[in-house]
């Protein structure tokens, strides 16, 4: 995901709205050619995909082009990102791709950059494919578990045969051959892996960066190692003695990634928690209380929220907009991308109290849900992220006190 930029989050704070898209997640084709056993996309509780063509159609593409163009042109965007996603997006070709890319910087503005990228689970990587997007300004982003086929045993094909041979030579071929094309690493953390293992497993894939995402679960589904809410109204946050097996395993790579002595690669949800801890602006999903700025279109033309919101309850993301009949602006007049532009405004009384609030920003917006209350919760992952950035907090002030030793 890309950061808005400092002119929105300075809209933000001056409490006006509403903000305009930066990132459109086109999905160019809606299957994948793996059947990961945790993915919340095709195992979860939405359905909408299996009603929805595989693969967009030309005319989806054409007018998702020019809807991007005009949204840019009408908020005299400077630089947009475009995010070709699927399902497992090369299954629509490479060729494909590049077209949309070429449509879009055709007619966005002249003084708007585009900022075209292709998240991949690398099994069908290959060099001419490569080639191909790097011919045409496209990056390549690569969705892994970790850096060793152990790490990656529950992302298996339709066949149960495992994914990691063809994804490592995917992500090895992009380190080795097209580094100027290689956009980074795309990681769920696992708490049950070794954490210096599994990053430095990562590191041997050269990724010039790594992202770092908590999975998505909730207060009603709530991810693996930590506990559901035992009574329904009860209040969620962190709650006395409650496990942070998620930060505890974050805390213990960032001490590796900072203690490295050297910048081995950017990790994103460190260097944003760093920024934010000291006042710099700077934006991710699961941290800070600049608004959302990502809007999806589906292989049949429809307009959704983010994917995430589709592992609380099936059509969450929906909006009922489509390219043909409406425009992003539009989109923007959505209630739930104008709750989710809201900034403290929108979160929980537990969090506007909170200390850590400028920097945590509520947690990611999807992992506050519970099935009796909505969004209106700390996130499920309140304790973990209170760990994690207290403990980053920690370091930074024993790297300032040393510099003044």
């Amino acid at each position: 995901m890309t950061r808005c930029s400092s002119r929105c989050a300075d809209t933000a704070a001056a409490g006006r709205g509403p903000f305009p898209f930066r990132q459109f997640i086109v999905k160019v084709h809606g299957r994948c050619n793996l059947a990961c056993r945790y993915c919340y996309l095709y195992e979860g509780p939405d359905r909408t995909w299996r009603a929805r063509p595989a693969v967009a159609p030309a005319a989806v593409l054409d007018r998702t082009a020019d809807r991007i163009a005009e949204h840019a042109a009408a908020h005299a965007l400077r630089d947009i990102a475009l995010v070709l996603h699927g399902g497992e997006p090369l299954l629509a070709g490479a060729g494909r791709l590049a077209a949309l890319a070429d449509r879009v910087r055709e007619l966005t503005p002249a003084d708007c950059s585009v900022h075209a990228t292709v998240q991949t689970n690398a099994t069908l990587l290959t060099d001419a494919r490569v080639s191909v997007l790097a011919r045409h300004g496209i990056s390549v982003g690569v969705s892994l578990d970790g850096g060793l086929a152990a790490h990656n045993t529950l992302r298996v094909d339709h066949a149960g045969r495992p994914s990691w041979p063809a994804a490592s030579r995917g992500a090895r071929l992009l380190a080795d051959r097209h580094p100027d094309a290689y956009a980074g690493i795309l990681t769920v953390v696992d708490p049950r892996t070794d954490p210096v293992e599994t990053y430095e497993s990562l590191l041997s894939l050269r990724p010039p960066s790594l992202d770092l995402l908590l999975p998505h679960g909730n207060w009603t589904n709530p991810p693996p190692g930590l506990p559901a809410t035992k009574t329904p109204r009860t209040v969620p946050g962190p709650g006395p003695n409650r496990p942070t097996p998620y930060g505890d395993w974050l805390a213990t790579v960032f001490d590796r990634w900072w203690r490295a002595g050297r910048r081995e690669t950017r990790v994103r949800l460190f260097e944003e928690c760093v920024a934010l801890l000291l006042g710099l602006p700077a934006a991710t999903e699961s941290l800070g209380l600049d608004p959302v700025d990502a809007i999806v279109v589906e292989t049949d033309g429809t307009i959704e929220q983010v994917d995430s919101l589709k592992s609380a309850y099936d059509t969450a993301a929906a909006t009922g907009l489509d390219v043909f009949r409406h425009t992003f602006d539009d989109a923007l007049r959505h209630p739930g991308v104008v709750a989710r532009q809201a900034g403290a405004e929108a979160l929980a009384p537990a969090c506007r109290a909170c200390p850590l609030l400028t920097v945590c920003g509520g947690g990611h917006y999807a992992h506050r849900y519970r099935a009796d209350n909505g969004f209106a919760n700390p996130s499920v992952y309140c304790a973990d992220l209170e760990r994690l950035v207290r403990h980053i907090a920690d370091r930074l002030s024993e790297a300032t006190a040393g510099a003044h030793r």
